[in-house]
């Protein structure tokens, strides 16, 4: 009884704490001590105690995404210092007008997102895009986060064909492809689509309405009466790093995601490098903000390594795989849970699969549906306030804070996923 306690308490202190804006760095191993503690592992001594579990996990994550956090966010403030991003943003507000300024946000999140390029490098690239056109259109930039959400983790991240993680995780353990229950998974990605954008919509809509608009602060990039490039300048740099992550995705997997943000710097470089305010202060900027948003995301991974190496983990994933009734309804509760317990869609599926795979191919379920099953429920709730995803995004890369930004954010990143699940669920068993 501790045990569990001391995991569903650590978590709902860690999403209290995060929500009230307190630092993750302190947040996050203060809320993985509790939960420590509460299950019997010491702090200090012995061969598994919670400063190794926990620097375990932290450590692995910056050693995994360092490189691709410090080029995606050199990416990002080269667009915005040079000027590339307001370009672009001007151009497609003059093409498309103020009211498509969100759907060209989110079309842009989606095409890098389903061309493999990562989450996290997606909100870092579009960002300074985003920030030029919602102040151009006046709306309020606390949006500006869940925007960048619904267009990347939703319905092109767990869709069939994305080349992202969460797609390909199912494919050893199930003996699938990445194109696995094409049919529905397109019916629920088109639902997501159209559903979740009205839903943004609404959301914006009635912030303005209710006498919103966009607030500039003193560390907004400063674009006024300066020369800009040309719009194609902003365009051909994403072109590239969604050329380059395409075509040397299969040979190198996650790593081609360093050629080809590197291939989209040295482009901007090239192409763009009379237009730099301050390329040295560029560079400082895109680092230091590179460290703070790694570091965010892995103090988060680290106290999900914690909660992972207790017994109450075990016995939750053990319940969630055995679940009675619909095969794909308790593959699905399972994964969901398991994902929001670690905060991480990627995380869920690794944990989960190797118990559900096996238990559920032996009683005969498609494992084509249970792949659709089990990519699109892994990106519904480790969209809570903890995941490092959402925590980098509203506070390192768009300075917002969650008390803002997080509602709507959830609203598209939790609901409309958790719609698409029973969507999905509903489709296979009809036919």
């Amino acid at each position: 009884m501790l045990s569990i306690f001391g995991l569903l308490g650590g978590l709902a202190l860690l999403i209290f704490l995060t929500i009230r804006g307190m630092n993750l760095f302190i947040a996050a191993p203060l809320c993985a001590v509790f939960v420590a503690l509460c299950n019997g592992i010491a702090v200090f001594t012995g061969e598994a105690n919670f400063v190794t579990m926990y620097m375990s996990g932290f450590t692995s994550f910056i050693g995994a995404w360092f490189f691709m956090f410090l080029l995606g966010a050199l990416f990002g403030k080269f667009m915005e210092d040079t000027g590339a991003a307001d370009a672009l943003a001007q151009w497609i507000v003059t093409k498309l007008g103020f009211q498509h300024a969100v759907l060209a946000i989110v079309s842009a999140c989606a095409i890098l997102t389903y061309g493999g390029v990562s989450l996290f490098v997606v909100a870092f690239s579009v960002y300074p895009m985003a920030l030029s056109l919602f102040k151009d259109a006046n709306l309020p930039r606390r949006f500006i986060p869940a925007t960048l959400a619904f267009g990347s983790v939703t319905f092109t991240m767990t869709s069939a064909g994305s080349p992202e993680i969460q797609n390909w995780i199912p494919i050893p353990y199930l003996g699938t492809s990445a194109f696995a229950a094409w049919e529905v998974s397109l019916v629920v990605a088109i639902f997501m689509a159209l559903f979740g954008y009205w839903w943004l919509k609404r959301m914006i809509n009635k912030a303005v309405a209710a006498g919103e608009g966009f607030v500039a602060r003193d560390d907004d990039p400063q674009v006024t009466q300066r020369e800009l490039p040309n719009p194609i300048t902003g365009i051909i740099p994403i072109i590239v790093v969604l050329v380059l992550s395409f075509i040397f995705h299969e040979t190198y997997g996650k790593m081609a995601l360093i050629v080809a943000l590197g291939g989209g710097v040295l482009t901007l470089l090239a192409i763009n490098y009379r237009y730099f305010i301050s390329i040295s202060k560029a560079i400082n900027l895109g680092t230091t903000g590179a460290l703070v948003a790694i570091g965010n995301t892995a103090a988060v991974v680290g106290f999900g390594a914690v909660a992972k190496n207790t017994q109450a983990f075990s016995d939750t994933v053990a319940i969630m795989t055995n679940l009675p009734g619909n095969e794909l309804i308790g593959a699905a509760v399972a994964v969901s849970v398991i994902a929001g317990l670690t905060g991480s869609a990627s995380g869920g599926q690794a944990i989960a699969l190797p118990l559900l795979a096996p238990h559920y191919l032996e009683q005969d379920v498609d494992p084509e549906e249970l792949h659709r099953i089990v990519a699109i429920s892994s990106g519904a709730l480790d969209s809570l306030p903890h995941n490092g995803y959402v925590v980098t995004l509203i506070r390192a890369i768009c300075g917002e804070s969650h008390a803002s930004a997080y509602l709507p954010l959830g609203a598209l990143t939790v609901v409309v996923p958790l719609i698409g699940v029973v969507i999905a669920i509903a489709l296979f068993s009809i036919f």
